[in-house]
């Protein structure tokens, strides 16, 4: 058993819970700006209203030990009736003092058991070409490469590929 095992919690966040999503999310894009396709000048004045409308999609978030947020990784189900068996992975994110702590392993896991709940049989994600360590962490964990779109992002001049990942899920019945 890690310390990560008994220090940290991962769950939903509720509708009313905007302060930890905020707090994070912001936290996240203004600490890895190159991993988000957001950047912290889109969520810095974002209306409540707008936050809500992400968390009702599902939001997982990490908690230390007095109870602040450290993680987060979110997961929305396609909406199409001939695509709801597909689910987004975005938002990922672990404070970079927490990474190797397990904590990335137990977000998936809450995600996944979600997904499985809510019938998606494939995970699906983008992530920066540049960002080895997030391939290597998916990849661990099942997800194969399924191609990249090359200059998927642009942050001013610059163009980044994205590296699309998919994981096939265990059917629940």
């Amino acid at each position: 058993m890690t310390a990560c095992d008994t220090d940290f919690s991962v769950r939903r966040l509720c509708a009313d819970e905007l302060e930890a999503y905020r707090s994070i999310r912001l936290e996240a894009v203004s600490s890895e700006p190159a991993a988000f396709a957001s950047t912290l000048n889109d969520w810095i004045g974002a209306s409540d209203e707008q936050w809500r409308s992400r968390l009702a999609s599902a939001v997982f978030v990490a908690f230390d030990q007095v109870h602040q947020p450290v993680g987060m990784m979110e997961l929305s189900q396609r909406l199409p009736s001939k695509m709801r068996h597909r689910g987004l992975l975005a938002g990922v994110y672990v404070r970079k003092s927490l990474r190797g702590s397990g904590i990335a392993d137990k977000l998936l896991d809450a995600v996944s058991i979600h997904a499985q709940r809510l019938g998606i049989l494939q995970l699906e994600l983008a992530v920066s070409a540049a960002n080895r360590a997030a391939i290597r962490f998916y990849a661990r964990h099942g997800f194969t490469v399924a191609g990249k779109i090359s200059e998927g992002l642009r942050d001013g001049n610059r163009a980044i590929d994205e590296i699309i990942m998919t994981r096939r899920l265990p059917h629940r019945h």
